[in-house]
This record gives C-alpha cells, structure tokens and sequence, in this order.
C-alpha cells in the first residue's frame, strides 16, 4: 500500500511578476515501509518537493496524497493535524529550541496535543534513550554536539509515533561519521518498526544506502535507481 501518491504534480511561485514552474508534473510514489532516498542538484526542486510531500505548502495543481488522503480538500486546521499525527520532519538545521534542554524539545509534540505532563516525560525519556542520549536529557542544545542535537530531533520526530518520516539533507551539517551513524539508527527504526523515510539529499553515500533513489532535474524525474 502506498504511504504517499503524488499526481501531475506542479508547483509554481511568482517571480518578477511571472509564474517560476518549480514543479513541472511530478508522479511518484513511496510504499509504506519503504526507505527512499530524493536526489538532485541545487534548484532541481527537492526542497519544494519535500514541503509538497510534508502537507507545509498546497500544489498549483495535482494531487499529493498521505496515506490514502487527498490533502488538497484539507483545511490548514485538518493539515496540522495531519502534520501532527502522520508526519515526524527531521531538517538539517535540527530546529531545536535553544531555551529547553533535550527533555523538553522532545516534550513540546506530546504537549501540543494535549499528552499530559507524566506521560509526555516519560514517554520523552524513553525515545532519548533510545537513540542513545539517556544521559543528556537536561542538557540544552548548545551543550550538545552537532550529532547529539540531531538525536534529539529524531526524538522529537518519534515523539507522536507517525508512520512517515520526511528528511531534508539531515547529515549536511554533520561529519561523515556521524552521518553514517545518524543514517545507521534512521535505517534500524524503519526495519525494526517499519517507519517510512523520504531522505532527501545531495550526498550519494546517503542515497546508496535506501532501497531506492529517484532523481529529480528541473523540477522532474530525470531517473531512478533500486539498491535493494
């Protein structure tokens, strides 16, 4: 069954007063289960591509359906649902909040849909422990390493339990070590729970390691690849 369908895809922005076609008629789908990778060069339309995929932008025309939802007859309250419930996002940037320690970036998800405050802690310990941070949780971003920081995000992604997991270039901003051991601990969540993940990158040694590699030129499907 397929996680995410899209069809006829278009994406357009206004520049200098004309439509800029990012998008021109994309048509993919991810199986549920499935650990894929999106590969392309700057300005190919990843980016765009990822915010159609994460329900965070509407198409100009076509459809991209989430778990059998066609998100286009969503609401922007139905969307945060969706976002909410369906979705864990993991950006390169992690997107911690400076002011909260690892706990409470964890926490805020459980929080803004209404867990209350014992069982988000809980439940916010067990996932820092589980990739490896059990003995972090009061430290704040800036007392965290470049690797321990996107941990927490990945935690914080698990923290609602969605099935799908949307990546923009998660290790851009980490060492190759540390990427391959980020990348190892996404690829165990998706054998050992059979989570979904879209990874997008720019970095071959990441795509090599999913089960599928789609790449995007100009704003369309110029190829694909099946490692597995």
């Amino acid at each position: 069954m397929s996680m995410i369908e899209t069809k006829d895809l278009v994406k357009e922005y206004e520049q200098g007063g004309r439509p800029l076609r990012v998008l021109k008629g994309v048509n993919l789908t991810v199986d549920q289960g499935e650990f894929m990778a999106i590969m392309g060069p700057s300005g190919s339309g990843k980016s765009t591509l990822l915010n159609m995929l994460g329900a965070l932008d509407r198409p100009t025309s076509g459809k991209v359906l989430i778990d059998g939802t066609d998100i286009s007859r969503l609401n922007d309250n139905q969307l945060a649902d969706l976002r909410s419930r369906e979705i864990g996002f993991i950006f390169q940037q992690f997107n911690l909040i400076s002011r909260l320690d690892a706990l409470g970036n964890v926490e805020l998800p459980l929080s803004i849909v209404g867990v209350p405050k014992s069982r988000r802690r809980e439940r916010a310990k067990g996932l820092l422990e589980s990739v490896g941070l059990g003995g972090r949780l009061d430290h704040t971003p800036g007392q965290l390493s470049g690797g321990e920081q996107q941990r927490v995000a990945i935690a914080r992604a698990l923290a609602n339990n969605p099935p799908l997991f949307l990546c923009d270039e998660l290790t851009g901003n980490l060492d190759s070590k540390t990427g391959q051991e980020i990348i190892g601990l996404l690829r165990l969540l998706n054998q050992e729970q059979g989570k979904t993940f879209v990874l997008i990158t720019h970095d071959p040694n990441v795509a090599q390691v999913t089960d599928r590699l789609l790449m995007l030129h100009d704003g369309e499907i110029a190829g694909e690849k099946k490692f597995r």
